[in-house]
């Protein structure tokens, strides 16, 4: 059991998280992550690699009567994540690559995941052995994608945030009968190449692909000052749980 914890405030408060004080914690993605579903009060959300629940309990905070379910494989977290969420969040400890039978027979309106960043086998280990579940990836990303579409019901979407030299990854991953596929990239100022995408796509989906312009995080060119300087769409998302619609 992970014992030196934080207590730190998401959404403005509305989310409070404990997180290891050393280790992985959560930042900015899977809120982002969480904004950019447009789930509906009474529908089901399963967040793959739930982790402490950041992305699933920002979901939770902005959507009211949602059936939420995690999956984690470590059960340090999982407990976490439990603590955090309390009844509304029902958490699973398991392995993506070999799903847990409470979640074989299940199907979910929405399914959101964050998977590990860093393909192992181009970069380096982290030494933290919780930080490297978060982000090394011991799963090809691949099966992420294939183990989110299984898990929608028809019509039901898939939701990923990564890293976008990825995104050619997960697109070809999609299996077939997964459509209507946007891609949101996302640039930390602009004129600047941006880092990180996310990925919605339907069930069943028949829309054409689209590809939406750059979110621009930050104002301004460059980082002058200690305040935070998120433009104010994305600090209306931070810090007062509006929707990133797209």
């Amino acid at each position: 059991m992970i014992s030196d914890l934080t207590r730190d405030a998401f959404l403005g408060g509305r989310v409070q998280l404990l997180q290891p004080r050393s280790g992985y914690r959560a930042g900015v993605d899977p809120v982002l992550l969480a904004a950019s579903v447009p789930a509906q009060p009474g529908q089901s959300v399963l967040d793959l690699g739930c982790g402490v629940g950041a992305a699933a309990l920002c979901l939770g905070a902005r959507v009211p009567q949602l059936t939420i379910t995690g999956l984690e494989i470590q059960p340090d977290y999982a407990e976490l994540a439990r603590r955090n969420g309390g009844n509304a969040f029902d958490v699973i400890v398991g392995d993506i690559d070999d799903m847990p039978d409470a979640l074989r027979q299940r199907q979910f309106d929405h399914v959101i995941t964050n998977p590990p960043y860093y393909d192992r086998g181009a970069s380096r280990s982290a030494q933290d052995a919780g930080r490297e579940a978060a982000h090394g990836e011991a799963v090809p990303l691949s099966v992420w994608v294939k183990a989110a579409a299984k898990r929608l019901k028809p019509k039901g979407y898939a939701h990923f945030i990564h890293r976008i030299e990825r995104l050619p990854e997960i697109l070809c991953a999609l299996p077939n009968g997964m459509g209507s596929t946007e891609v949101l990239p996302l640039a930390s100022r602009r004129g600047r190449a941006p880092e990180r995408v996310i990925v919605r796509s339907k069930k069943n989906g028949r829309g054409a692909f689209r590809l939406h312009a750059a979110l621009i995080l930050h104002a301004g060119e460059r980082h002058e000052s200690d305040a935070k300087d998120y433009v104010p769409l994305v600090k209306s998302v931070l810090r007062d749980a509006m929707p990133l619609a797209f």
